[in-house]
């Protein structure tokens, strides 16, 4: 097991290399100079001597090879610049707000889980019924529908119609119930389907046939010797649901207006505020990798033939 953890992690040292090389290059290939953002409401304009003078500063006039080593270096210490628009550490201010897509991520999640399990599950029990055809229209209604246009809809029924819960913010655990819930029903659809199908090929296995023939009643068979076994394959779409959750909370945070790190990537850009939209991608791909290396240990520890096989 440990040898491949740490096989595992030597893998993730290439991808972050990558990742940090186009972030590097998407930002400095984009029009615009950082320095001159920064002199934007300086009376009379910036004179070419102080704009000069703050790219000096900057480091801007270096060659990229060099800029770019000093961002890599600086990153792996978790200094990712200061922001053009806030005057205030990246780092700092993604931390800030974390905790806000944190807290949605794993109410998402939870959300997901508690829809879609169930869903996949009747589902494959009476299999080829209406019962299938219901559960599975529901699972493609979710898995299909434009997550803004979802949590709109939620929105206009249960704040302005109902009145039952607010419409955005991040004051108390009412106004989560709303993103969590539009989050959550999403991705339900994904989890709900490979729950089915893995649920159908695990309870047509000789040893499910095996107990049945023992005279164990059907609910053991199904939650002790079925649902286990069945959850393998699940185990590793929940995790990536959750590292997308985690790093693609954009839309959903900007719809419900919510202080989380997805909305302040949409502030960064409207604003070409490159440091802080540079720092935010860079943290959000070290969040999906480290969630999707948790993943792959976990599923080695469900399933030895996979660690055995490393």
């Amino acid at each position: 097991m440990g040898r491949y953890i740490a096989g595992r992690l030597g893998q993730l040292v290439p991808v972050l290399f990558l990742i940090s090389v186009i972030v590097f290059g998407v930002m400095h290939a984009l029009p615009g100079d950082p320095a001159q953002l920064m002199l934007q409401g300086a009376e009379g304009g910036a004179p070419p001597e102080r704009l000069e003078e703050l790219r000096e500063q900057m480091g801007l006039n270096d060659p990229l090879l060099v800029q770019y080593l000093r961002f890599a270096g600086s990153a792996l210490v978790g200094d990712l610049g200061e922001s053009i628009r806030f005057r205030t550490p990246v780092t700092e201010l993604i931390l800030e707000r974390f905790g806000f897509t944190l807290q949605l991520a794993l109410s998402g999640l939870v959300m997901a889980i508690l829809i879609g399990l169930p869903l996949g599950m009747i589902a494959a029990m009476r299999q080829n019924s209406w019962v299938d055809t219901l559960a599975m229209s529901i699972a493609y209604a979710g898995a299909s529908m434009p997550i803004f246009w979802f949590g709109l809809i939620m929105i206009l029924l249960f704040s302005f119609n109902l009145g039952w819960l607010p419409p955005a913010g991040a004051d108390g655990l009412e106004s989560l119930v709303l993103p969590a819930v539009t989050l959550g029903f999403v991705s339900a659809g994904l989890i709900s389907r490979l729950v089915r199908s893995s649920m159908i090929e695990v309870l047509g296995e000789d040893y499910i046939r095996t107990s049945r023939a023992k005279g164990l009643s059907e609910r053991l068979v199904l939650w002790r010797h079925g649902l286990k076994n069945a959850l393998i394959p699940v185990v590793t779409m929940i995790g990536l649901i959750f590292g997308g959750m985690l790093a693609g909370a954009v839309v959903t945070e900007t719809v419900f207006s919510r202080p989380g790190v997805g909305r302040l990537v949409v502030a960064a850009i409207l604003s070409k505020d490159y440091p802080l939209v540079q720092g935010c991608v860079l943290f959000l791909s070290v969040v999906y990798l480290s969630v999707n290396l948790a993943v792959d240990i976990l599923y080695a520890w469900l399933d030895p033939r996979i660690r055995y096989a490393a």
